[in-house]
């Protein structure tokens, strides 16, 4: 299992970027599957526990039953407009991709509590001159790499 533990300590510049941006909103999207395959995006909170990454769903949901089902999940921070003006700003978006793996008995009246094992970590952002679209990538084979696209 790789936990967000392991990002910080591979790629710790990355990581705190990534968690800052997780943590700057309460509120993320996360895709899971359906029982059909179709994609099902929903609101979702997400917490970094322990050097976890922590996902909750409420009793019933059926985001926690996707997930129980079929555990692949795709999670995005919030999305902010870039602020327009001489050199824009923009912090970029994050997302984590892997499958969860149910939090002990946490199944039940109280919700579905899962942890995240990673599969993959995105930081898009825009380079220090706001002229070209950075996008960097971690996986626990293959590390941090970096595109840039102008």
């Amino acid at each position: 299992m790789t936990a967000w533990r392991d990002v910080e300590q591979a790629a710790p510049e990355f990581a705190r970027r990534v968690r800052a941006l997780f943590d700057a909103h309460k509120h993320k999207t996360i895709a899971t599957l359906r029982a059909d395959g179709s994609p099902r995006i929903s609101g979702i909170e997400a917490a970094f526990e322990d050097g976890e990454v922590v996902l909750g769903s409420m009793p019933n949901a059926r985001k926690g039953a996707d997930l129980r089902r079929d555990p692949r999940f795709a999670l995005h921070s919030a999305t902010v407009d870039p602020v327009e003006g001489a050199e824009a700003q923009w912090p970029g978006e994050a997302k984590i991709s892997g499958r969860v793996i149910v939090a002990g008995s946490s199944t039940g009246a109280d919700g579905d509590r899962f942890h995240a094992d990673i599969t993959d970590v995105v930081h898009t952002h825009l380079d220090d001159k706001a002229t070209t679209l950075v996008v960097e990538w971690w996986t626990p084979t293959h590390g941090l790499r970096r595109v840039e696209r102008g």
